[in-house]
């Protein structure tokens, strides 16, 4: 569920920048596990204990969505019991850790992260190369976060929605790639998602009123992610319901920041590493 649209006052800001310091510490901490030899519970487990231990929750953990319905005609609920999502080559978003998810030499590794705090989440994503990769790999980790840094700097309160979407859209398609349609980002704050939704694209003129192109405004707080696929931008849901896999196969990465939009200036990054 998409929250209503908000701009944070000084205390709120306040609250969601110390959400997002630990997200981001977080992401320090396991990038020492992205090895050969790890499974993907284990960095789960050490983020899980990590952000427990700075006062905060896990987010997503116990994270509800419908599922189905029972015999009865009630609404049942698929839970996200992990703390963080992991997801490996071809895997886009919300893969399940595993200990059958032995971590190699030449992975990619997208580590999805959010933290609650007094009242805010903060949400954070990087994609980690494991070992050395071939070259395919590292021109997509590059055009990935240089397409987030581009869509970054659009998010004013002199601009709208779109103008970070076609900043990122712009930049992967150029370099051979595609942005995905299904998965965009987001408001973030009180809850997970709030509105805006901010797509990883300009969509065609007949579906633009599932991502309305929006005013920004200074003090809203932003998730920017682009979620770019290395072949075709078609993605499919595992059977386990969460995973998010590119439909050909190919491997795929994922950046993501949580920003604070200022009316002029390019926002204030809130979970930059250190």
């Amino acid at each position: 569920m998409v929250g209503a649209p908000s701009v944070k006052v000084k205390n709120a800001l306040d609250y969601i920048e110390e959400a997002c310091r630990i997200v981001a510490d977080t992401i320090m901490l396991v990038s020492k596990s992205m090895k050969p030899g790890m499974n993907t519970l284990e960095i789960d487990q050490i983020a899980d204990d990590y952000i427990c231990s700075r006062g905060a929750t896990p987010s997503i953990k116990n994270y509800q969505v419908p599922w189905s319905n029972n015999a009865n005609g009630k609404p049942r609920y698929l839970v996200y019991q992990y703390a963080t999502c992991i997801s490996v080559n071809d895997a886009v978003v919300h893969g399940l850790p595993s200990k059958d998810a032995i971590l190699k030499e030449g992975d990619i590794v997208s580590f999805d992260c959010l933290a609650y705090k007094n009242g805010y989440h903060g949400d954070s994503a990087y994609t980690f190369a494991v070992g050395e990769v071939d070259d395919e790999k590292k021109k997509l980790l590059r055009v990935t976060q240089e397409a987030l840094m581009l869509g970054l700097e659009q998010a004013t309160g002199r601009n709208k929605v779109y103008s970070i979407s076609g900043a990122i859209q712009k930049h992967v398609e150029k370099n051979g790639f595609s942005c995905v349609r299904e998965l965009v980002g987001h408001g973030v704050g009180e809850t997970i998602h709030e509105e805006p939704s901010i797509p990883n694209f300009i969509p065609p003129l007949m579906h633009r009123d599932s991502y309305p192109n929006t005013r920004l405004y200074a003090g809203q707080t932003l998730a920017i992610e682009p979620m770019v696929n290395a072949g075709k931008l078609k993605v499919f849901t595992d059977k386990d319901g969460w995973t998010v896999r590119t439909s050909d196969g190919k491997p795929s990465a994922h950046f993501e920041h949580t920003v604070i939009v200022q009316e002029k200036e390019p926002p204030i990054i809130l979970t930059l590493l250190d």
